[in-house]
């Protein structure tokens, strides 16, 4: 599972945009929308077409400023928000749910060779999720 995006790191990139349009685009893995800010943007410094990108980066700055943490995670980290694993109240590292993951694969190998039984799995299994 990917990193979840950073939405102050995205909001910066955004304001960025008034000298290098389209680089908070590239870092939310919207890449041809990216190219659609980069270019005009640095291959026309004048109005319209270099205005354009920049005052767009600008707003969308402005907007993920404005923007909650969960409609965020919704937008741009779509399979994190999905698991309910970011939202503005939760502790959860994603590190630890990583690491969490983890175990359970190894628990599970454990599992289907024999070395340990099935009620041993489903205990260790529900206190690592509890």
């Amino acid at each position: 599972m990917p990193k979840p995006k950073d939405r102050t790191l995205a909001t910066l990139l955004a304001f960025a945009g008034i000298v290098v349009p389209g680089l908070h685009k590239f870092y939310l893995g919207q890449s041809l929308w990216g190219m659609g800010y980069l270019l005009p943007g640095l291959l026309f410094w004048s109005f319209p077409a270099g205005t354009i990108p920049r005052l767009a980066s600008l707003i969308e700055g402005v907007w993920y400023l404005f923007l909650s943490q969960e409609e965020f995670n919704r937008r741009f980290n779509p399979e994190w928000a999905a698991v309910g694993v970011l939202s503005s109240g939760s502790s959860v590292d994603p590190t630890r749910v990583e690491a969490i993951a983890q175990a359970l694969r190894q628990l599970d190998t454990l599992r289907q060779e024999g070395l340990i039984t099935e009620y041993e799995f489903e205990q260790q299994r529900r206190q690592l999720l509890g």
